[in-house]
């Protein structure tokens, strides 16, 4: 067991036994013990019964989150013409196209996220071995003709990307300690909700194995999945 310290020892106090918890109580419970002297970002962290080992089991892709992360992002696109002044309006830090693919192969990552409309993919293919998982990729809709709306939608804090990892877990922000109660189970039902949508049909038995929700320096708190996964149905 990690050794903990004495702040993140008495937020653990307030979070009770452990046994899973409605959202309502769980989100009052997290807010409750987030004691840093920031605003902390709240976290969910999903083990779903999947494999991502295999290709028909991997689970990834985007959403909107009602209330947003509260969390600004830096935006790199790969667009020409129209496309790039469409993404420049819309508030892209740094918009190229052949000048940008030589950026990034000489070094440059000074972004969170890139972006690209497909008549780009071609020159931007040459960059695979650098970017990997940061790739602009059109199932986690970074792929795109509507450049300038997904621009918006990642400056404004509001776009998620999710995508499963080695161990069938899938970690996102849904927002700060500073929202509202409502605020915070309406983006973690958004994301919930987006799950569900994308569970591959390779995928058997119980879907949602486990979902914690915790602030950037406290403890977890588990959720009742089956209630969880009945809110997010609605």
């Amino acid at each position: 067991m990690p050794n903990r310290g004495k702040r993140y020892l008495k937020a653990a106090e307030t979070v009770g036994d452990g046994a899973p918890r409605e959202v309502a109580e769980a989100i009052e419970m997290v807010k409750k013990a987030a004691n840093a002297k920031f605003d902390e970002t709240i976290d969910i962290a999903v083990r779903l019964g999947v494999d991502p080992r295999h290709g028909d089991q991997m689970v990834r892709g985007t959403t909107t989150l009602p209330h947003g992360t509260g969390k600004g992002r830096k935006v790199a696109v790969f667009a020409k013409g129209d496309k790039a002044k469409e993404a420049e309006d819309a508030g892209a830090d740094v918009v190229g196209a052949e000048d940008l693919v030589t950026k990034v192969q000489g070094g440059w990552a000074d972004f969170d996220v890139l972006l690209a409309t497909p008549d780009m993919m071609g020159m931007v293919g040459k960059l695979g071995s650098i970017l990997r998982a940061r790739m602009p990729n059109q199932k986690a809709g970074t792929v795109t003709m509507d450049i300038g709306q997904v621009v918006k939608d990642i400056k404004s804090a509001s776009r998620v990307e999710f995508r499963v990892e080695k161990a069938g877990i899938v970690h996102a922000p849904i927002g700060k300690v500073s929202f509202s109660g409502e605020q915070i189970q309406e983006n973690l039902l958004s994301l919930i909700s987006a799950l569900i949508r994308v569970k591959p049909s390779a995928a058997k038995g119980r879907y949602l194995k486990k979902v914690t929700i915790s602030s950037t320096m406290g403890p977890g708190v588990d959720l009742d999945t089956q209630k969880l996964q009945l809110l997010a149905e609605k």
